[in-house]
């Protein structure tokens, strides 16, 4: 077999009604031990709304789905709410017997298509159900983060949460007539509770040129220090995935070539590759992620061969 990453295709795709009628996007998973892992992804409803939802699946035999969330993790917040739009879990860490389940919040806008912030919610039942910690964002707008903030992605540290996570840098009308672009990029964030947060105007990942979306940071650590996956496009480019180094998780080093998991001479994922996040389990690096429409069709598996 040849080295590299092989494709072993769609492990999961929205049952097609209700609050899953499109999409399983952002996938990350959650081990329930003995190769079975929880994937929670967001789900779309007619109306273009997300909510969270999980599968379960064995990773011996990943073409069979075990079990499928009936209802979302998370509904839709308050009217008015940062969150009355859509609710993307991104990632989920344990603390003290509690679960934190750190989300993107939607919300339409005027002047721009859309408003998005990061919220949080708590469950003290082991991730049987989940409650928000605040109907606010934990980490909205701010001097620092003056327009968007999402895409949590959260590490706990002894007594420190650390938080990658995206902020745009500006909105930009390339014409009188365009739909406003925006420009984001990933950033750092520590905090001592998972609820307060302390920001700065740091850049963990600068622009290349002509790229202005770098989304959706997936951090893992190990002994020789932290490593990012990331999701970013530019000009007339769909997304790929890249990758990242650092030793401190606040000053990386972009690697040069992609992840390597590409697009396919067709189906669902032909037309981009995005929101991948890594699984290694029994010595085997594997690779969920996303296909085209950003995840539109389902959860893709890949492999790592030697």
């Amino acid at each position: 077999m040849t080295a590299g990453w092989q494709k072993l295709g769609l492990v999961f795709s929205p049952s097609g009604h209700g609050w899953m009628r499109s999409h399983a996007q952002n996938p990350f998973p959650e081990s329930l031990g003995h190769g079975k892992y929880r994937v929670h992804f967001a789900a779309r409803d007619a109306q273009n709304r997300a909510r969270g939802g999980w599968f379960d699946f064995d990773i011996r035999d990943p073409g069979r789905v075990l079990a499928v969330s009936a209802e979302p993790t998370l509904e839709l917040g308050d009217l008015g709410a940062f969150d009355d739009c859509g609710v993307m879990p991104n990632s989920i860490v344990q603390r003290d017997g509690r679960r934190f389940m750190y989300y993107t919040g939607w919300s339409k806008a005027v002047e721009v298509p859309f408003s998005f912030h990061i919220g949080l919610a708590v469950s003290d039942d082991g991730g049987l159900s989940y409650v928000r910690a605040s109907r606010a964002p934990v980490l909205g707008r701010n001097h620092h983060d003056p327009f968007i903030t999402g895409a949590p992605y959260v590490l706990v540290e002894g007594d420190m949460f650390k938080m990658w996570y995206i902020s745009a840098t500006k909105w930009e009308r390339e014409s009188e007539a365009a739909k406003p672009k925006h420009y984001y990029t990933v950033k750092y964030a520590e905090s001592h509770d998972g609820v307060t947060w302390t920001c700065s105007d740091h850049l963990c990942l600068d622009y290349r040129p002509d790229e202005y979306a770098i989304a959706r940071p997936v951090v893992r650590r190990d002994a020789a220090g932290y490593e990012m996956w990331f999701t970013y496009r530019g000009g007339a480019d769909t997304y790929r995935v890249g990758t990242a180094s650092s030793r401190d998780g606040v000053h990386w080093v972009r690697a040069d070539e992609p992840l390597g998991v590409d697009v396919s001479a067709d189906g669902w994922d032909q037309e981009m590759i995005c929101y991948a996040h890594p699984l290694v389990w029994a010595g085997r690096h594997y690779a969920l992620y996303n296909g085209n429409a950003y995840g539109a069709t389902g959860i893709g598996l890949a492999i790592l061969e030697p």
